[in-house]
């Protein structure tokens, strides 16, 4: 009997010993001088009804550098954006943005101030993410909530020499009622990201809005991919061959693990109870384990603002036929035949 459990406990030890390898590692801390260059393109099109014949359209170069980290998770950073916005009409404007703000590596929020996001309360930065996420894990780009749909995703990229690199995919679904110089509308949207799995910062994202009232309606896309960056890559040759795969096979490998684990306990029990030949006592009926309360319901994800706050407005909108133009004064819309502002009295030109 005293060889078949050694034979039996010995494996066990070593199950137990392994199992700590399996626990997720600890997400990666940005480092002062992590940084990364990217190129932004916003469209407005597709429209209908009102918006039929109207576009316009926003290219951005910017850039994201980690400058100083602290003891308490609280890094600094730099932004710095080149932008141009036009429209069909031929209306075009080139500016520049640039500035600092802190973010927390801990709880992926801003602290003190963005690069430039507006609208949001309390937001989450929208280049960064904990990279030891699992499939199925949650996580907040800006105000919508995410999960991360693979962790072995290829991503198309320019300039990387095989053209893919490996990436963590999530995936964001949201709406909200836009009530603007647009006009009202409902809008649904869907944020596609990838990250890197390295370091958890931003390789690309696919963003897709659809806004409709009635007849009237038109689709904002809003698609990014970094152009460099100081840390490596992951180079792949090619799509990858399924999503969340290597996860999968990871979940599979610690099931296993368990579920050996558990028989190896139940035959050392049952070798020990007929050794003593007595029997183990039953655990409690009233044994059951509680989870607590369901958390409340999270309401709809606000709108998904990514482009500069400063972007100018729209300078020409052809509704019904009707040209209207802003006020320089005031900025409040009238007809193109007005010699005068409703609103301030200010003359037009």
């Amino acid at each position: 009997m005293k060889v078949v459990l050694a034979s039996v406990l010995v494996p066990l030890l070593l199950l137990v010993a392994l199992a700590p390898m399996s626990a997720p590692a600890a997400h990666y801390a940005p480092e002062a001088g992590d940084a990364f260059h990217y190129s932004e393109e916003w469209t407005l099109g597709s429209g209908d009804g009102n918006y039929s014949e109207y576009s316009e359209y926003s290219f951005i170069n910017g850039s994201v550098t980690v400058t100083g980290i602290a003891a308490n998770g609280t890094d600094a950073a730099a932004y710095s954006n080149d932008d141009t916005w036009g429209n069909v009409t031929g209306a075009y404007y080139a500016w520049t943005s640039s500035g600092t703000f802190t973010f927390s590596s801990t709880t992926f929020r801003y602290v003190d101030g963005t690069d430039n996001q507006t609208g949001y309360v309390d937001p989450s930065v929208w280049f960064y993410m904990n990279n030891s996420l699992p499939v199925g894990g949650a996580l907040t780009l800006l105000n919508t909530a995410c999960s991360v749909v693979s962790t072995n995703v290829s991503f198309a990229l320019a300039g990387s020499p095989t053209g893919y690199v490996r990436t963590i995919e999530t995936v964001g679904n949201g709406s909200f009622d836009r009530d603007d110089i647009y006009g009202a509308f409902a809008a649904t949207y869907t944020w596609t990201s990838y990250f890197d799995p390295s370091t958890g910062y931003i390789v690309g994202y696919d963003y897709v809005e659809h806004d409709v009232n009635g007849p009237n309606g038109f689709t904002i896309t809003d698609t990014l991919a970094v152009t460099s960056t100081t840390y490596a890559l992951t180079q792949v040759s090619g799509p990858s061959a399924s999503s969340g795969g290597s996860s999968l096979s990871e979940g599979l490998l610690v099931g296993l693990v368990i579920l050996v684990v558990v028989v190896v306990i139940v035959i050392v029990a049952i070798l020990a109870a007929r050794s003593r030949r007595t029997r183990l006592p039953q655990h409690s009926a009233g044994g059951n384990l509680g989870f607590g309360p369901a958390p409340p319901p999270m309401g709809a994800p606000p709108s998904v603002r990514l482009t500069p706050s400063d972007q100018p407005a729209v300078q020409q909108i052809v509704i019904r036929e009707t040209v209207k133009v802003p006020c320089r004064y005031c900025g409040t819309l009238i007809d193109s035949t007005a010699t005068v502002c409703p609103n301030c009295g200010a003359p037009r030109t």
